[in-house]
Order: C-alpha cells, then sequence, then structure tokens
C-alpha cells in the first residue's frame, strides 16, 4: 500500500514536470514569435502549449485516461502542428 503511495506521487510530480517543461518551452518560442513575427515560431508556441496542456489534463483526470483516444488525437495534433511548421518554413 506504501509503495502505491510513492509510485502515484512520483508519476503525479513527473506529469507535473512534464507540463510545466512543455509550457517553459511555449514561452520560449513564444518569445521568439514576438520578436520575429516567424510562423514557425507561432506554430511551435501552439503545439508545445497544446503538449503542456495535455500533460495537464492527464494529471488532473488520472493515468487511466491516458488510453482514450482523445488524448492522444490531442498529442497528434501538437506534433502535427510541428509538422506544418517545418513544411511551411522550408515551403517559402
Amino acid at each position: 500500500m506504501h509503495s502505491l503511495l510513492i509510485d502515484i506521487g512520483l508519476n503525479s510530480f513527473l506529469l507535473g514536470a512534464l507540463s510545466m517543461g512543455f509550457a517553459a518551452i511555449a514561452m520560449f518560442f513564444g518569445r521568439f514569435y514576438r520578436r520575429t513575427h516567424d510562423r514557425f515560431f507561432a506554430f511551435f508556441t501552439l503545439a508545445f502549449a497544446i503538449l503542456a496542456l495535455n500533460q495537464l489534463t492527464l494529471l488532473i483526470m488520472g493515468e487511466a485516461s491516458e488510453y482514450h483516444s482523445w488524448v492522444y488525437l490531442i498529442r497528434l495534433a501538437a506534433f502535427v502542428l510541428i509538422l506544418v511548421a517545418i513544411l511551411d518554413k522550408n515551403r517559402r
């Protein structure tokens, strides 16, 4: 029982740390977007903000929600945005 509580606490801590990391990366790219107004940075800002919200949602709803398909669709949307940013940057 005690090790289960430690595992739950550790998983919550890691999900929170991942969410914070993704949010920090989103702010990092957001700062570059405000400076350059390049759409590449806007796409990356949005993608990492979506990933941060996804991790925060997993933290709030619990690990069981990770196996729902909508969680993967949110992640897919973020990765598609990153792909669109790269393709858009190389198209010009």
